[in-house]
């Protein structure tokens, strides 16, 4: 069975040509759309026409320069965001673990945090409750727990959203280069769910510029440029295609 479907994804986003640095200019502008005006946009396609599959019990690496359009293809998958064109399938539970602040409340304390992300992941209150000193143990946040989350380093952020996501047990992990912000003991407990994962069959879908995490966890890989799907298919064969392109 499939375990991720992705067929002819484009995903675009505006860019407005309109710049404005001042409240007065601001204001000037509400009025002005108000009345009808209309600014310039520019569109700019994240993704064009991308097209993948991996099945049950396979992993996926995404690699690709920065703004190849990686980070947006774990978005579409998790239903983030929605694309313009396409067809996405996924079967399974999926705990996404993406860019800082995605699924967080800087006001809230990290259990609150806790409570709200773990609810998102499909769990009941009772049972992230009983998960709780899990989450907090595993993330080293114990001494953290009634502290904002706006108080807290990128670093402990991502290890608070890495730990949920665990506590979870989903069939599919969407992972944003989670483990660039960890400190060495955090990044070897991530490696250590990471093979608990391969060895139970459940699929990591994984975003890295660390092109030996991508060998090590990943059987395929999918090859992203400006948008544009420039390879997919064994790992080795793609990181090489990488590398190729990155040679002067």
């Amino acid at each position: 069975m499939k375990a991720v479907e992705v067929e002819d994804c484009w995903k675009k986003f505006r860019i407005p040509h309109e710049r404005r640095t001042t409240v007065l200019e601001n204001i000037s502008a509400l009025f002005q759309i108000l009345g009808g005006r209309r600014f310039a946009y520019e569109e700019f396609w994240a993704l064009r026409g991308v097209s993948f599959s991996i099945e049950d019990g396979e992993s996926l690496g995404v690699i690709g320069e920065n703004g190849s359009g990686k980070s947006t293809l774990l978005k579409i998958i998790a239903n983030i965001l929605r694309p313009d064109r396409g067809k996405i399938k996924v079967n399974g539970r999926i705990a996404p673990v993406l860019e800082l602040g995605v699924g967080f409340h800087p006001e809230l304390t990290v259990r609150e945090n806790a409570l709200i992300y773990g609810s998102v992941m499909g769990l009941k209150n009772r049972e992230i409750d009983r998960r709780m000193r899990a989450i907090l143990e595993f993330s080293g946040l114990e001494r953290f727990k009634d502290a904002k989350l706006k108080n807290l380093s990128s670093g402990m952020q991502m290890r608070l959203a890495f730990s949920i996501a665990v506590e979870t047990e989903p069939d599919i992990f969407l992972i944003d280069e989670a483990l660039a912000v960890g400190d060495i003991e955090f990044q070897q407990k991530c490696l250590n769910e990471f093979e608990q994962f391969k060895s139970e069959g459940r699929q990591i879908i994984l975003v890295s510029h660390d092109m030996n995490l991508i060998k090590r966890f990943c059987k395929k890989s999918l090859l992203l440029s400006t948008g544009k799907q420039v390879c997919f298919g064994p790992t080795e064969e793609v990181v090489d295609k990488y590398a190729g392109r990155l040679s002067p």
